[in-house]
């Protein structure tokens, strides 16, 4: 296995944008994902989402490697419910990138507990969440966009 390569978050430039764009319109990445936007090329709603979160109290970070932008991850929502969310670029997928991300995400936003949501066929996910110390709590069925479908996904915790 190759190493993991060198892993860094950075708040969120506006020159980001359009590379995480790019990343979120791979329809694999999409199908993985599953719960997407209503119209991932919808560039308008796209750029209104992310000025709402930005200005938001949502903790944003710019995912990088070797200085490269892969991907983001957030902590969002009200206090006591917060949730984690992460997109990792297809292309550095099985890398350990995302569990590097979010394990530096963790270590910047203190707070517990915190939550996460994945579809529960989405096995990567899953295990970078599990790596990072999440715990599956609870099972639930929602509408996925990207698969026009209601379906499993897992809900997952992390107390301490």
């Amino acid at each position: 296995m190759e190493p993991v390569p060198d892993v860094a978050l950075r708040p969120v430039h506006d020159s980001d944008l359009p590379v995480f764009f790019r990343q979120m319109n791979d329809p694999e990445s999409l199908r993985m994902a599953a719960f997407t936007a209503a119209d991932p090329t919808d560039r308008d709603a796209f750029d209104a989402h992310w000025k709402r979160i930005l200005a938001s109290s949502a903790v944003n970070r710019t995912i990088l490697v070797d200085g490269d932008v892969v991907g983001s991850a957030a902590v969002y929502g009200p206090p006591g419910e917060r949730e984690v969310t992460y997109w990792v670029d297809r292309a550095y997928w099985g890398r350990g990138i995302a569990t590097a991300a979010l394990r530096a995400l963790l270590a910047a936003v203190p707070e517990r507990p915190l939550y996460a949501r994945a579809a529960a066929d989405n096995a990567g996910s899953l295990r970078v969440l599990e790596k990072c110390g999440f715990v599956a709590t609870a099972r639930d069925r929602g509408f996925a966009n990207a698969r026009g479908a209601e379906i499993d996904e897992v809900v997952l915790s992390l107390r301490g």
